[in-house]
């Protein structure tokens, strides 16, 4: 079983500042990293960290070689990682002292995939695989219709939001992964409820209260309480959720066990300074008790 994921790939710039800078401000960066991220690389790391074989299909430019031999040393598969004529895709991050930030982001290299490059990744998927999709890539909806071609189960994460892009793929989706606040948007665009939609399973992360999943095969609906942890650093915990979600539904876990697992997975990665870089993995949760 794969874990084909259809996802962006950036580099996360990072520069420590005295303040933010004000309009025609010139500051010198106290300190400066970079880390890999998106929201598309920050899934596949967290599907492999959970023991899945994840198949990363997405794209680079010349300048996103040690970004896609990054993925490659966590566990990922990068053959279907094109490089293209432009630059990858950043998010230029301005911290201040008091941890508030501003960022800019350039979609790049994750705007410019083919058709012929998703055709040639999921030309050997079957049933038993799994296609994992967010919104910081083009052709989600040629994706999803592939995937749904081939029968295999296609898993949506709505992030960034848009109520047109999930709309899109409605039709051709399993599993609808969301926030709260994304499920009041889209189900203020649809005028209906989260519970009516033609999905057949949707789960709703609700931060530090945990998630709820609606099995709207079944008609039912699920509270999944959060674990209490102390809070470092919420970057990258959706993330982590939904990579930790689809690799245990991946390896047939029912969809309470997969949840359980994915939960601590993100609860343990809220401690953590940091984005893909510090996904946990497996032996990380042996030791943890949330």
């Amino acid at each position: 079983m794969t874990i084909f994921n259809l996802g962006s790939i950036n580099a996360d710039l990072f520069y420590h500042l005295p303040h933010l800078p004000g309009p025609g401000e010139t500051l010198a960066s106290t300190s400066f990293h970079r880390g890999l991220g998106g929201k598309g690389a920050n899934m596949s790391v967290a599907a492999a960290r959970a023991a899945a074989h994840v198949v990363h299909i997405g794209a680079v430019g010349a300048d996103g070689h040690w970004a896609v031999e990054r993925l490659l040393e966590y566990g990922v598969d990068t053959r279907h990682i094109a490089e293209l004529d432009i630059a990858t895709g950043h998010a230029i991050i301005y911290v201040d002292a008091a941890g508030e930030n501003q960022i800019v982001l350039y979609p790049g290299a994750n705007h410019a995939l083919g058709r012929g490059q998703v055709t040639a990744a999921l030309a050997g998927a079957t049933p038993r695989d799994t296609l994992m999709l967010q919104n910081e890539t083009n052709l989600q909806s040629y994706a999803a219709g592939l995937a749904r071609q081939k029968s295999m189960r296609v898993l949506y994460a709505a992030a960034p939001f848009s109520a047109e892009a999930v709309e899109a793929v409605l039709d051709r989706i399993d599993l609808l992964v969301l926030n709260e606040v994304e499920a009041q948007q889209l189900s203020d665009a649809l005028e209906t409820g989260i519970g009516a939609l033609e999905v057949a399973d949707v789960v709703v992360t609700l931060g530090g209260d945990g998630c709820r999943h609606h099995d709207n095969a079944a008609g039912t609906e699920r509270h999944y309480p959060g674990i209490k942890v102390e809070v470092v650093d919420t970057t990258g915990a959706g993330d982590t959720f939904t990579g930790y979600l689809a690799a245990g539904l991946d390896r047939g876990m029912p969809m309470e066990q997969a949840i359980h697992r994915a939960q601590r997975a993100g609860a343990l990665m809220v401690t953590r300074q940091g984005t893909a870089d510090v996904i946990p993995d497996l032996k990380d949760l042996e030791g943890f008790d949330g």
